[in-house]
């Protein structure tokens, strides 16, 4: 059983682990130095124990001790319970889900390793945005997909606000990172994946033309948000393919785009 333990001082160095959550270049250098991702909410921290995450410490408020009970009678962490005013002075924001939870994270998989196994998998360029992170996870769990990649500069998936978007799907598709882009993506094609790029330029093959669920493995790319895949990742895929569109709308942003590409690449049928 967890030790629950009142704290009144915000500068009490058992909270370290919740300090400056706000701080988003401090947060993205210090959590995987430290080892660490922050889950809120109940939903979320729960979904990172059933995903097997060693969790170090649970940050309450008072009024949800009870809803949190069978977590904090299982777990061995401490749980530090704080006044709502004092979550705020420590985090630098109004935790209004009133839980947080410091999270062991686990060395990541090689991406030899998930191709071996994954028929369908998304490989992102670039998405640098927390927000759309999360939601592209969400999407990928939703709709099937077997495992992510990331190019090197791609944001962290355990980032506190990918992770709530995602609201914890990120603890539900393995993914891994390649070391070197797009030289990499010669791995994935070695694998046995078909390489498709994502992008909105009308010379691009129609999605449904191409039925991507009808091949053996798939690699979907998606870029950044605003520029889309770099020249050189467009070149090192197999085939360039499009969303068709409607009145007169250009392009969806890369979390919309990235759940209407899933679909199609597993026809709409969730593995699990």
């Amino acid at each position: 059983m967890a030790e629950v333990i009142t704290v009144d001082d915000p500068d009490d160095p058992r909270l370290a682990d919740y300090t400056g959550l706000t701080d988003v270049e401090l947060r993205r250098r210090r959590e995987p130095a430290e080892g660490l991702f922050i889950a809120e909410g109940e939903k979320v921290i729960r979904r990172a124990l059933e995903a097997g995450y060693a969790m170090r410490s649970m940050l309450l408020s008072a009024k949800w001790t009870e809803a949190m009970r069978d977590v904090i009678d299982a777990v061995g962490a401490p749980v530090y319970v704080v006044e709502p005013a004092l979550a705020e002075r420590v985090t630098g924001y109004h935790v209004h889900r009133g839980a947080l939870a410091s999270m062991q994270r686990r060395p990541l998989p090689d991406a030899a390793e998930l191709l071996r196994s994954a028929r369908r998998v998304a490989v992102m360029e670039a998405v640098n945005d927390h927000t759309n992170i999360g939601a592209i996870f969400r999407s990928a769990a939703a709709l099937g997909m077997d495992a992510v990649l990331l190019s090197p500069d791609c944001a962290d998936p355990l980032y506190r606000r990918s992770v709530k978007v995602s609201m914890g799907a990120v603890f539900a598709v393995p993914y891994a990172r390649l070391a070197t882009w797009p030289a990499d993506l010669a791995a994935v094609r070695e694998a046995g994946c078909t390489l498709l790029a994502l992008t909105p330029d009308e010379t691009a093959v129609p999605l449904d033309e191409l039925a991507p669920h009808r091949l053996e493995k798939v690699a979907l790319m998606l870029g950044a948000e605003g520029d889309g895949l770099t020249a050189r990742a467009q070149r090192a895929a197999d085939e360039r393919v499009r969303i068709p569109m409607a009145h007169g709308v250009d392009s969806l942003n890369v979390g919309a785009a990235a759940a209407v590409a899933f679909y199609a690449v597993t026809a709409g049928r969730p593995t699990a």
